[in-house]
């Protein structure tokens, strides 16, 4: 790799506590251009020593590991002002992991059957600070953010959803206003629109109320 591409490329912490996954995903990562693996951690509390010592732009984060759990890692490099962002990584998408992972300030969630494109693209997008959530863990979300339908006062705009429908696929501001052909401002000013109206403060929020209410149930 050239001076020029380690300055670009996207750098990864990978933290699993199984060293044949760690393995498979340094594979895939390290013949992905723009992305460079930078370390590994086997557990938490490494997680978090290795992300401050080696500044990595994304933490792809396991969530049940002995010796520390993943939450609490996420939790305590946002306590630490780390700026790197976490996706978790994991098998499980229970109430339970879930809703405690996104609270503890995990930028995105997916699961350990994502394909690889999608996995490349998400590490990608979290990168740019973006919010990646896999379907059925967005639909995990609801739980909390149930609440009755939009009055008609209330109702997002087509343009509204088409936003919201691009950010549930992992586009940021930038590329969804190219797509629409409108400025990122708009982009910018519909979602602000789109909180207001569901009641959240945040994309991920966003995405899953959405998810909820069907919103975003019948697009790709």
């Amino acid at each position: 790799m050239t001076t020029q591409q380690r300055m670009t490329s996207v750098r990864v912490l990978i933290v699993d506590d199984h060293p044949v996954v760690r393995d498979g995903l340094r594979a895939l990562l390290d013949r992905t251009p723009g992305l460079e693996v930078v370390g590994e951690a086997s557990d938490g509390v490494d997680a978090v020593s290795r992300a401050l010592a080696l500044r990595p732009d994304v933490v792809l984060m396991d969530l049940r590991m002995p010796g520390g759990d993943g939450v609490t890692a996420i939790r305590t490099l946002a306590e630490r002002g780390s700026p790197a962002r976490v996706l978790v990584m994991t098998t499980y998408d229970g109430d339970s992991d879930v809703l405690p992972a996104i609270q503890a300030g995990a930028t995105g969630y997916l699961l350990k059957d994502a394909e690889p494109a999608d996995l490349v693209r998400a590490i990608r997008a979290a990168a740019r600070g973006e919010t990646v959530l896999a379907p059925v863990v967005a639909g995990r979300l609801v739980g909390t953010l149930r609440a009755p339908a939009l009055p008609p006062g209330q109702a997002l705009t087509e343009r509204e959803v088409e936003v919201l429908g691009l950010v549930a696929r992992g586009h940021g501001n930038r590329d969804a206003a190219r797509l629409l052909f409108i400025s990122e401002a708009t982009v910018k000013t519909h979602l602000l629109h789109v909180y207001a109206k569901l009641g959240v403060n945040d994309r991920a929020a966003a995405v899953a109320a959405a998810y909820d209410r069907g919103l975003l149930g019948n697009r790709d």
